[in-house]
């Protein structure tokens, strides 16, 4: 078992499939911060509050042993408060696009880089015209 595990292990599909995951996992701290550090800020200015993700509404009662902020969205969250992040959502949903996007951008170029040599078609045989003047040709005789 231990020498199927190691073959299996030693193709090129699953250390393929390994880099990407590893590499995929940096990326998505890089969109991450892309999102939060310098699009949501700016999505915040344009509509009225310094950080976008902290925008909720609170479903339910705080407990009275809370001392913080009542609008601090992470700990209320932590305290236990039912709260709709809605800010929160936008935010992730943005992540997932920029980074659904830059996806679509690297594997166009990579398509664009790598394209297959295209294979030679079917030989291209008489014309229809040809055959239809080779078939009045043979109805003549």
């Amino acid at each position: 078992m231990l020498q199927e595990f190691k073959a299996f292990i030693a193709r090129g599909n699953v250390l393929d499939l390994a880099v990407a995951v590893i590499i995929g996992a940096a990326f998505a701290t890089i969109t991450t911060s892309l999102t939060e550090d310098i699009i949501m800020p700016v999505v915040g200015a344009i509509f009225g509050g310094a950080d976008f993700s902290s925008y909720f509404i609170m479903l339910g009662p705080v407990p009275e042993t809370y001392t913080g902020s009542l609008n601090d969205y992470a700990a209320l969250k932590k305290a236990g408060v039912p709260l709709f992040g809605y800010g929160q959502f936008i935010t992730v949903i943005i992540n997932f696009v920029i980074l659904a996007f830059i996806i679509f951008l690297i594997v166009r170029t990579a398509n664009k880089l790598f394209k297959k040599p295209e294979e030679p078609g079917a030989p291209a045989g008489p014309s229809e015209v040809e055959l239809l003047a080779e078939i009045r040709d043979l109805l003549k005789k």
